[in-house]
């Protein structure tokens, strides 16, 4: 196979996009001729077809369409770095990369990022989520500027990385009216055998709450391990069982998800984290986050807790 012309990539990637060769004529301010001619010597570069006929509109083949893929993160990349050079051109980066572990609240990831639209210049937010292994990978090769999760860098992790405290959180159970009620009458020995939807096994919040619940002598009946804590929050909104959140977000739980909290659990408790590869914070973006969070989110007064919910502390 030739190499790659990248001006043949860029006038198939133009066809592709405006859907006709008239169109990206007219992108491009060239000849269809022109362009029709470069299509042809990329596709005699690859040795395949890119574009069939079907009536008077092109459409892709099979190798055109992954070829396209390709194409537009080329270009994609293409453009992020000039917004990259050009913001260090004017005087501090345009954009920001955070990488999101996955079993991280929502709730608590809005009010973490809250304070990036206040850096004071245009920024982009990019969010990407993940499990932290794969978030990591992506922070040592600096596609990310941070990655936000509830357990510091592993010694095993061979990753030049440095870790950031943010700050912490009781936890709170949580269930729908009806079962939380019943969990209170005799909490915590009543969620014995009281259907829960759990954290993955493995995660931080998973290993507080295990030895909790044997500390409590309790064993209730799991009935999901889940990694995203969207959908676990989701499954404890349709009454599928108990589940448990940050006490720093219950309010925001109650209020978004229709359920009650059962209890806070005073001696449980979620630590969260800001990983980068540089040991000083130096992104605007990111020591807004993290002073922020610091200040006004982990360290805020909790709001009132919903009627009857219980503080319950862990017996060591």
């Amino acid at each position: 196979m030739q190499p790659l012309n990248y001006h043949h990539l860029l006038y198939f990637w133009t066809v592709a996009r405006e859907g006709s060769i008239a169109k990206a004529s007219h992108a491009l301010g060239l000849a269809q001729p022109t362009i029709s001619g470069q299509i042809r010597a990329l596709e005699q570069s690859v040795g395949q077809q890119l574009f069939q006929r079907a009536g008077r509109n092109l459409v892709l083949t099979e190798i055109g369409t992954l070829t396209f893929r390709y194409a537009e993160e080329i270009f994609g990349l293409g453009r992020e770095l000039q917004e990259t050079l050009r913001g260090q051109r004017e005087g501090g980066p345009n954009r920001v990369l955070i990488g999101v572990a996955d079993q991280l609240p929502k709730l608590l990831v809005r009010r973490l990022l809250e304070p990036v639209l206040a850096v004071g210049q245009p920024l982009r937010v990019v969010v990407r989520e993940g499990s932290v292994d794969r978030l990591m990978g992506d922070l040592s090769i600096h596609a990310l500027d941070v990655v936000l999760s509830d357990t510091p860098v592993a010694p095993t992790v061979k990753v030049r990385a440095f870790t950031h405290p943010l700050g912490e959180s009781t936890v709170s159970l949580f269930a729908v009216p009806a079962m939380a009620a019943e969990a209170r009458r005799d909490f915590p020995r009543g969620l014995t055998g009281m259907p829960f939807v759990a954290p993955s096994d493995g995660s931080a919040m998973r290993r507080a709450l295990e030895r909790w619940m044997v500390a409590q002598g309790i064993r209730p009946r799991f009935v999901a391990e889940i990694d995203d804590s969207g959908l676990m929050k989701s499954l404890g909104e349709a009454g599928h069982g108990v589940f448990a959140a940050p006490s720093v977000v219950a309010a925001e739980v109650v209020a978004k998800y229709g359920v009650e909290e059962i209890a806070s659990l005073d001696d449980v408790h979620e630590q969260f984290y800001a990983i980068s590869v540089d040991r000083q914070l130096t992104h605007p973006a990111v020591v807004a986050i993290c002073d922020a969070a610091r200040q006004r989110v982990f360290d805020a007064p909790r709001a009132t807790p919903a009627p009857g919910a219980r503080s319950s502390a862990v017996r060591r």
